[in-house]
């Protein structure tokens, strides 16, 4: 009765404002829920699995997938390259899958613009003070990595009303319930639905 094309959703942060976790905990409340793995050339940290948090290239391979035209986003984020497969993101969409990505701002812009209909989600830390103090609890940084990561998440933070959706991440059930809902509420958009009877004429 109701047919539906996938929804991109794609969630954006500051380095440590918590999008990673957000989006793991929503992957486990929506089962059905796509989760494009992003292609970087930034080494593993400790727990990271290749193929399941990223998959971890050369820069030499990253750039031969790039001039292949792979890539529906890509960006250079704290020195390191991200990306996002194309196919892999049009063939879920198609099938009607929806489809979450974890994206900096400047892929974000990229994916905006190649799928107009994506719902975009800023997540924030509830301070500048709340946010130095998740990176410090990582101590995966040196202090000067530490220092660049606060000067790109002000630069970052500006853009907020880029977006579609702000969740403020005081509390990550709240946060991820917040998130759940925002997607759940663009399933049910009439915009993205085709519904169809076997004995009534239904307009598009």
């Amino acid at each position: 009765m109701i047919r539906r094309h996938g929804t991109l959703v794609v969630v954006s942060a500051p380095s440590g404002a918590g999008k990673t976790t957000l989006c793991r905990e929503v992957r486990l409340l929506l089962r059905d829920l796509a989760y494009s793995v992003s292609v970087t050339t930034r080494p593993a940290r400790a727990g990271e699995l290749d193929g399941a948090d990223f998959v971890f290239v050369s820069e030499a391979s990253f750039r031969d997938m790039l001039v292949r035209g792979e890539f529906a986003e890509w960006a250079t984020v704290h020195g390191n390259l991200y990306g996002t497969r194309a196919r892999v993101l049009d063939e879920a969409l198609a099938a009607g899958r929806d489809v979450l990505l974890d994206i900096d701002t400047q892929g974000a812009e990229q994916l905006r613009g190649r799928y107009p209909e994506a719902v975009l989600v800023f997540i924030v830390a509830p301070s500048m003070h709340d946010l130095e103090l998740r990176l410090r609890e990582r101590k995966s940084d040196a202090e000067a990595e530490i220092t660049r990561r606060l000067q790109r998440a002000r630069e970052e933070i500006a853009l907020w009303r880029r977006y579609d959706y702000l969740i403020v991440n005081r509390d990550v059930k709240e946060a991820m319930d917040q998130l759940a809902s925002i997607i759940q509420a663009e399933r049910c958009r009439a915009s993205r639905l085709a519904l169809t009877f076997p004995d009534l004429e239904v307009p598009d």
